[in-house]
């Protein structure tokens, strides 16, 4: 395991794993991943009550895809994108957030370390009008380097929050801003002032090098499958 630590919040990235997959490989990956739990399986067995196929979450990489389009049209609108504006969106799962961006931007550039969703993400575009206009990185979003963009979007795991935002706050050349989901007590560390319970190292490096506001709550049943707690989306712009 990778462990990034500050004061008060570590998280751990999981190592990838050695199992072979019968998958075929793409461009830099080499790395299969972990079969869904039996509880997983039991829960409907990748679909969904209509019959249709999912592709089942792997949890144990912190999926958990946001499936009530309200949310998905609320981020979006919280973006202000403009129709010249490159988007960097870090894992864009099976696309749901990922087709509405491809409508309103100039280019998305997805960073998906899971060779499924990157499958699944080729295969909503392909044919369409937006097919051009997508670049699929796939790798670790931390290990990755990031190209120039304008906005950044993401869903972000837990195992990743806080060296991503690191990452962010370091990005150079400068991007207009960042809307992004974490978990609700990472998100309010963002933002946390002094003297407050969460204040930490991360309330502090981001507050000097980025302006953080809180836009919205959302509960953990807009998920699929649904985490144990609650997540925020924020807003974070570059000083």
């Amino acid at each position: 395991f990778f462990l990034f630590c500050d004061r008060d919040n570590c998280a751990i990235m999981p190592k990838k794993s050695q199992r072979r997959s019968n998958a075929p490989s793409l461009a830099a990956a080499s790395t299969p991943y972990a079969k869904p739990s039996s509880a997983e399986a039991s829960n409907g067995g990748g679909k969904g009550g209509n019959g249709v196929n999912l592709i089942t979450p792997n949890t144990g990489l912190g999926q958990h895809f946001l499936k009530n389009p309200a949310i998905i049209t609320s981020i979006l609108q919280k973006t202000a994108l403009q129709p010249t504006d490159v988007v960097l969106e870090i894992g864009p799962g099976t696309g749901n957030m990922t087709m509405p961006l491809l409508q309103q931007s100039q280019k998305v550039i997805a960073i998906e370390y899971d060779t499924r969703m990157v499958r699944e993400v080729l295969k909503r575009t392909e044919g369409t009008p937006v097919e051009r206009k997508l670049q699929i990185v796939q790798g670790d979003a931390i290990k990755t380097k990031w190209p120039f963009f304008d906005v950044c979007v993401a869903n972000v795991p837990y195992q990743i929050s806080s060296p991503l935002v690191f990452k962010l706050l370091s990005h150079r050349p400068m991007f207009r801003c960042a809307v992004m989901m974490f978990q609700e007590e990472f998100a309010l560390r963002l933002t946390a002032r002094p003297g407050e319970a969460l204040y930490c190292r991360l309330s502090v490096n981001c507050q000097l090098l980025a302006k953080v506001d809180q836009l919205m709550k959302v509960g953990r049943n807009n998920f699929r499958p649904p985490p144990k707690v609650e997540s925020r989306v924020v807003r974070i712009e570059l000083r």
